[in-house]
Parts: structure tokens; sequence; C-alpha cells
């Protein structure tokens, strides 16, 4: 090889390593994310559609895709609590265009499966919050409760305790309700369905005797008197419930247990397209019409940054991993 050909692939190799230095620079990358988005993006939910999660999806997906000028469409990949919709996107390109909706599942599923195909933490970018849904201790009307002090003393006074149905062992309902469990001592037996559906199915029948819902599935038949609320799981109470006590002002205090539900994006996503996408989201739950959705599902947007979020869901993984062990719960 001549000294003039070395030269020569030397150069070659230096213009093509500055070339990709260049496309890596804050100023490409302030470039590519400001067209970003060129195309539809995806926002993969880890249930089946009709649920709070799909339906809140739903909601701000419509409202984001309009100002981004794309269409955000909704994919829905159910399947062990959540866990393929988040293998999925977490082994997804970081470009922007596949996003998920990351929830409270998420964070107690990092204890509840003892081998995961994606870490809850280092395997996404987390965007911001969407909304939080507290949930209702329920009980059957005939049953003789009308107080979180008259469930604490029928469930000390029955040789066999109460029961508690759950959407299924390991959800945020099984876990309000085992969390409750720690704080007043009780024996309280969990009972769990495969959904929230058929749970509140026997829980009105009198097979089961308390839930600790989410707001949306039982609110209409608290409203219609086939389920007595008793108390709301959230630190403050819902203005769909302004008469039902939280769980804290019941003797329980501290006691906050909300579904939640955030938006996240594959590891590596360039930080611009992240700062725009969380940007889109808070304008989208500033929006009246979305604000007013939000609080028929007895929502609370939670705009922020994505380093709240990122701060929220890792101390959530630390509050569940607690709860999740004392219970015993597990899935594989």
């Amino acid at each position: 090889m001549t000294m003039q050909t070395q030269g020569r692939r030397h150069w070659l190799a230096l213009m093509a390593a500055l070339a990709f230095g260049a496309a890596l620079s804050p100023a490409a990358a302030r470039a590519d994310a400001a067209n970003w988005p060129t195309r539809p993006i995806r926002l993969v939910v880890g249930y089946a559609a009709g649920g709070a999660t799909d339906v809140l999806a739903r909601i701000i997906a419509l409202k984001m895709g309009e100002q981004l000028g794309q269409a955000v469409i909704v994919d829905n990949r159910a399947g062990a609590n959540s866990n393929v919709g988040a293998e999925m996107v977490a082994k997804a390109a970081p470009d922007g265009y596949t996003l998920y909706d990351y929830t409270i599942a998420n964070t107690i599923n990092a204890t509840l499966y003892s081998k995961l195909g994606y870490d809850p933490q280092k395997d996404f970018e987390m965007i911001g919050l969407i909304a939080k849904i507290p949930n209702i201790l329920v009980v059957n009307p005939k049953l003789p409760v009308h107080s979180v002090a008259d469930y604490v003393r029928f469930a000390k006074a029955s040789p066999d305790g109460v029961t508690f149905a759950s959407s299924g062992s390991g959800s945020s309902i099984h876990l309000s309700g085992e969390m409750f469990k720690m704080q007043a001592h009780l024996n309280m037996l969990h009972v769990p369905y495969r959904g929230s559906a058929p749970a509140v199915s026997d829980l009105l029948g009198g097979q089961v005797q308390s839930m600790f819902d989410n707001t949306p599935s039982s609110l209409p038949h608290v409203k219609a008197g086939r389920l007595r609320a008793i108390a709301i799981t959230s630190a403050q109470r819902s203005p769909l419930l302004p008469e039902v006590p939280t769980v804290a002002e019941s003797g329980y205090p501290g006691f906050d247990v909300q579904s939640w539900f955030s938006l996240a994006a594959p590891a590596g996503t360039p930080r611009a397209v992240i700062d725009k996408l969380n940007a889109v989201l808070n304008k989208t739950l500033g929006a009246p019409d979305v604000r007013q959705r939000l609080q028929d599902l007895a929502a609370t947007p939670e705009p922020g940054t994505p380093e709240q979020a990122r701060a929220f869901a890792a101390a959530e993984i630390k509050r569940w991993r607690e709860v999740v062990k004392q219970s015993g719960a597990k899935a594989d």
C-alpha cells in the first residue's frame, strides 16, 4: 500500500468521523426535533380497549395528534398485567415514533414478577404524568357497614374476617386492600378475578363483601345505590363523591393510593423530542375539553416535567416493593 493510498484512507476516515460527529451534535439534534414528527406516532397501551388506561390514552392521543400535526394511534397490546406492551416499547427504536402508556402497574410489576423482559426504570425515558384516579372502598349494601370504623369492627368481629375482591393479583385494586390490611391489622381475605367487571359483578351479587375498586368502575353502582361507598383512597375527597370521606381522614393518616398513568418513550430517545412531547402533553392536559373528560372519569390531570415523572415512578417502585413483599403476591 503506497503512502498516498494510506493518506487518502486516513483522510476519508477523518471526514466520516467528522460527519458522524456533526450528525450527533446538539445543533443537529435540535434540527431533527424541529422537524419531528414527519409520520404518525404509535402509543402502546398494555391493556385491552375499553378500560380506564385505554380511555385516557385515547383522550390525550387525539389532542396531542392535533397539536403535533400527525396522528397518535393507540395500539392495544394486552397481556401479563401490561408487561407485553412494556417490553415491546422498551425494545423499540428510540426515535419518538413509539410511545408507551406507563402506569402504576409497571412499578408494581418490578417486584411482582421475578423476571421481566424489560427494566421499568432503565429502559424508559419518562415524558410526563397524565393523570391519577383514586380507588373507592365499596361494600355490598347488605353488609352492616357504613364507615371505615364499621368496616374494621366487622372484620375483627367476624371469625373469617372480611373478603375483598380485586381485578387480579398485583393490581392497584388488590394492593390498595393489602396496604389497608397492613395499616389496620385486619383479617382480610383477597379474592382475585380476571378483571374488574367480574369482580364487581360478584360484589353486587353478594359473593364477596368489599372491594377497593377504581372509581370509574364502581361510581355508577354507587350512584344507583347498588353499592355503598365507604371511603376514597386519595388524599383529598373526590368532587364526584364529596360526601364520601377519605381513608386518611377516617383514622389512617397518610393513606394515599391512586391509579396513575404517564407517558414514556424508549430509553435513548433524544432529549429534544422528549421536551417537545412534554410541552404538547402539558398543553393537552390544560385544554378545557380534556379536563372535563378527565373529571368525568374522576381523574385529576398531573402536568409536570420529565424529571418529576421519573422521580415519582422511582418512588412508586420502592413503595410497592414493600407492599408486594409483605402481601406475598406473585405473578410469573
